[in-house]
């Protein structure tokens, strides 16, 4: 993990705190934990992921205002969305091999939650967190700036969320807006999955993820991919 970061950690317990997914520590003896009466989470990657996001959030700032020096606000603020969203996150964590580092409880990975997509972006941002704990800005924004560049290059318009795409081709086909089904809500409530549906002439996409509104935009990228509409990623 330390190789593909590019980074040496001077404090290792913050890669391994960002490693740890809640479920591996309240899996660890309740005795203690009754006794330490610390706080729900603590010693998970929780409080990394607080401070990753907003890492992240600054970096892509930083780098779009220098990449399109020419674009306001209006144009600038769907790309940031675009490139620190969860799906993008989720690609990133799968590209530097994190899935299979991470801590879970057994309970919880025989519920398949290392599958989902929310769980590897959250320890993504976490890890970015780490990062800027151990070594400040700079070694953060390597990261950013060699897994994010792909997405940065291939974005020549502002990027449009899929569930945006949807609704313009089916207004554009003269179709009623596309109506989400959510079809299951499962899983324990720190890491629930949801299933949701949508479909249009005949076609049908369906979506999982943590949250509804994740699902609901998976659902509308494989449906929008069955239709034969170009989908950025």
């Amino acid at each position: 993990m330390q190789a593909a970061l590019r980074h040496d950690f001077a404090k290792p317990e913050l890669l391994s705190e960002a490693l740890t997914h809640r479920s591996a520590v309240s899996g660890r003896d309740p005795r203690r934990a009754r006794r330490s009466q610390r706080p729900k989470g603590t010693g998970s990657n929780e409080r990394l992921e607080f401070i990753g996001d907003r890492v992240l959030g600054l970096l892509m700032a930083e780098w779009l205002l220098e990449r399109y020096p020419d674009e306001q606000e209006g144009a600038l603020g769907p790309r940031h969305a675009h490139l620190v969203s969860r799906t993008v996150l989720a690609e990133i964590a799968d590209q530097v091999g994190l899935s299979g580092s991470l801590q879970i409880s057994p309970h919880e990975e025989d519920a398949g939650i290392r599958r989902l997509s929310s769980i590897r972006a959250d320890a993504m941002e976490a890890l970015l967190g780490a990062l800027y704990l151990d070594g400040g800005l700079e070694p953060a924004r390597r990261v950013v700036r060699q897994y994010w560049q792909s997405r940065l290059d291939s974005a020549d318009r502002p990027h449009k969320e899929p569930k945006t795409l949807l609704q313009e081709y089916m207004l554009s086909q003269g179709l009623p807006l596309p109506n989400y089904e959510l079809l299951s809500s499962d899983g324990p409530s720190h890491a629930p999955v949801f299933r949701v549906s949508v479909t249009t002439l005949g076609q049908t996409g369906t979506g999982e993820a943590g949250s509804k509104r994740l699902a609901e935009t998976a659902a509308a990228t494989a449906l929008l991919k069955r239709l034969g509409q170009n989908v950025a990623s």
